[in-house]
């Protein structure tokens, strides 16, 4: 049931792997693994699911117990029989290693950018134009800030920005975890794979830095925030790269066009959507990407057209990847697999 997403979350990586490895070559550059907020990638994916591991068994081991050790035992193993089978197994395998090669990927063809296409090979000019017509000869940052002010409410954006850092890891983990519907996972899996292709193609087809780069001055009035100093670690880290080879170990990370904050949050609003059930977290989904997307103009991080390229983005690797892992799309909406055992149509009540 699952052999296309098999082939296309294999697929991918295997490209994806291969074009950073030419590249490398090429450039006569070595292949690095970023590290994120719990460490490399080889480390920080094994412990997030161990974490979603013991946070699935445990409450409920203890509750169904009633603390009694004798009957510990037979819920980890009703439980691992269960839902920790064969083909849960090879979900989570083939989803943590596809998305480490696609992502780490991903971060070092990021970095070749500027070498491969020249640093000042750019269409931050013409990307800067779009967004002063669309916003009647306004610059769209200053719009935000007169609205918003630029007080606390830099604060709350910036780390509802930066929140996007753990919940790229821990939401595919949830799914490939905790889905009951194993075509739910393989879902999310092939559509992140997707997503951050098309966004590395992107990068190479309209290569710019982005407003906050480009512009330092529309920022000049903003307070020192997380976003601020993660702004300025990227700069350093791109100036490092583009010193030619004086610290190996640098990984350029700046890139605009188009916006994989907002295809990647986007692509999680869906998903919970047409996936889990509760109301609520609909809301959260939904708020998080909307915020996420006034973020990227407020801070600079992005033009509006790359805000709408990462929309596009996300809407064709979720219909891509619900193809792939055996979804069914017509007029009348969504719906699973016909051998799968639950609907995704979205529900009205909780």
């Amino acid at each position: 049931m699952h052999r296309r997403a098999y082939v296309l979350l294999i697929g991918v990586a295997t490209m994806m792997g291969a074009l950073a490895l030419i590249t490398a070559l090429a450039l006569d550059k070595k292949l690095v693994d970023p590290d994120g907020f719990l460490g490399p990638s080889w480390a920080r994916l094994p412990l997030l699911v161990g974490g979603a591991l013991l946070l699935d068994m445990l409450p409920r081991t203890l509750w169904g117990s009633r603390l009694k050790p004798s009957l510990m035992w037979p819920i980890v193993r009703d439980r691992w029989v269960s839902h920790w089978n064969r083909e849960r197994l090879t979900l989570v395998l083939m989803g943590l290693i596809c998305f480490y090669i696609t992502y780490v990927s991903y971060r070092n063809l990021k970095s070749f950018l500027p070498e491969v296409m020249g640093p000042d090979h750019d269409y931050d000019y013409q990307l800067h134009q779009i967004d002063r017509f669309l916003f009647f000869g306004h610059e769209p940052a200053l719009v935000l800030h007169s609205l918003l002010g630029t007080g606390a409410i830099a604060y709350f954006l910036s780390y509802i920005y930066l929140w996007f850092l753990p919940l790229v890891p821990l939401a595919l983990a949830a799914w490939l975890v905790w889905s009951r519907n194993i075509s739910f996972g393989y879902w999310f899996a092939t559509s992140q794979v997707l997503a951050w292709t098309m966004g590395t193609a992107s990068y190479y087809l309209v290569p710019s830095v982005g407003p906050g780069f480009e512009n330092l001055w529309l920022y000049d009035n903003l307070d020192n925030t997380p976003a601020s100093q993660l702004m300025d670690s990227l700069y350093n880290g791109r100036e490092a790269v583009l010193s030619w080879g004086t610290n190996p170990d640098a990984v350029q990370s700046v890139a605009a066009f188009a916006s994989l904050h907002c295809a990647i949050t986007l692509l999680v609003a869906l998903m919970v959507q047409y996936t889990i059930k509760t109301r609520w977290v609909h809301w959260v989904g939904w708020v998080n990407f909307g915020i996420t997307v006034v973020a990227t103009l407020y801070f600079g991080w992005h033009y509006v057209s790359d805000d709408v390229a990462g929309i596009v983005i996300a809407l064709l690797s979720f219909y891509l990847g619900g193809l792939a892992s055996g979804q069914k799309f017509d007029r009348h909406g969504l719906s699973s697999h016909p051998t799968t055992t639950s609907s995704i149509v979205p529900v009205d009540d909780d």
